[in-house]
């Protein structure tokens, strides 16, 4: 699915691009969602699992970076000497869980293109009941779990949060879903957690510097050049636009680029329409480590999934906010 839009920030609430008057007949929508979050929120009573649950959460739907801080604080917590694994829904798997993910056996219509991301890095594990999945998680041996998204679900009881902002669109248009992007009211949402990781370039909001929070800067940053020659990019993710500009400042001569909804299931005509694309062009296919593992088998070879992992400009801090897994 693509966000509509009239969830973009800076448009003019009267505008037509706004659409004002579809947003007006939405706010009934919203209201319920949030009366009904809030309800679920103050109604819950958390299970606490048997090892510490590092919760990688954000406030809006998709294309934060939630999966990439997910990984770089896995493996940040790894290489001091806990072992920590990945907990993931699964969103778009067939699998319920608990489940450890097998980035050699299992497919996205398994277990999600996310946990197979996370499981080619780590450990990785899925689980539609969290908590049920952080006990086979503790059993299986984790020292510490890092779920990948669930601050809206309370659930399973979390040591630390971290809220994932993307500092070019943080909070979209401000509105709730399903009038806007945001999953509930941020000064709420950032009132549950323990730090931000502000992912880009631009200003900290001013929610965040009103929550007082610990601030982190992360980027996106490139783990490799991008292929040589032009090139014909594709990306069905929260925001595909931010994938086709990392390519191009790394280096790489977009020819097109090609956007699809998030989790986007590539089929056959999608393929067909690509390969005449880039033929037409003269041009290499290439698209995200993410959209990669959704491609049929049989094509991935020849198109060319770019990997980029989440970098942290200040690791002192990040230990900071992380010290209490590791006291004794």
């Amino acid at each position: 699915m693509r966000a509509p839009h009239f969830w973009s920030a800076g448009l003019d609430p009267q505008s037509r691009e706004a659409a004002p008057l579809t947003r007006l007949l939405l706010t009934p929508f919203s209201m319920l969602y949030l009366w009904g979050l809030r309800r679920k929120l103050a109604r819950a009573v958390p299970d606490s699992a048997p090892v510490p649950v590092v919760c990688i959460g954000n406030l809006t739907t998709g294309g934060a970076g939630k999966t990439p801080v997910t990984e770089a604080i896995r493996n940040r917590i790894t290489a001091r000497g806990l072992r920590a694994a990945s907990l993931s829904r699964g969103h778009g798997g067939k699998e319920r869980g608990p489940l450890k993910v097998d980035a050699g056996a299992h497919t996205y219509r398994d277990v999600g293109d996310e946990p197979l991301l996370l499981a080619a890095t780590g450990e990785a594990w899925i689980g539609r009941d969290r908590p049920e999945a952080a006990r086979a998680i503790a059993a299986a041996g984790a020292d510490v779990i890092v779920m990948d998204d669930g601050h809206q679900n309370p659930s399973l009881k979390k040591d630390l949060t971290f809220i994932v902002i993307d500092a070019g669109a943080p909070f979209g248009n401000g509105q709730v879903l399903p009038q806007g992007p945001l999953r509930e009211k941020v000064p709420e949402g950032l009132a549950r957690a323990d730090a931000v990781v502000l992912m880009g370039e631009g200003p900290v909001p001013r929610e965040v510097t009103a929550s007082g929070l610990p601030v982190l800067r992360a980027r996106l940053a490139p783990a490799e050049a991008p292929p040589l020659g032009p090139l014909v990019a594709f990306a069905g993710i929260g925001r595909p636009q931010k994938f086709f500009d990392s390519l191009a400042e790394a280096g790489g001569h977009l020819s097109d680029a090609v956007p699809f909804g998030d989790h986007h299931p590539y089929a056959k005509g999608d393929i067909q329409f690509l390969r005449s694309l880039a033929r037409d062009h003269g041009a290499r296919l290439v698209t995200t480590t993410k959209d990669h593992v959704r491609l049929p088998p049989e094509v991935r070879q020849e198109i060319h999934a770019w990997p980029v992992t989440a970098v942290f400009e200040d690791t002192a801090a990040l230990d900071a906010v992380l010290a209490p897994l590791f006291k004794s």
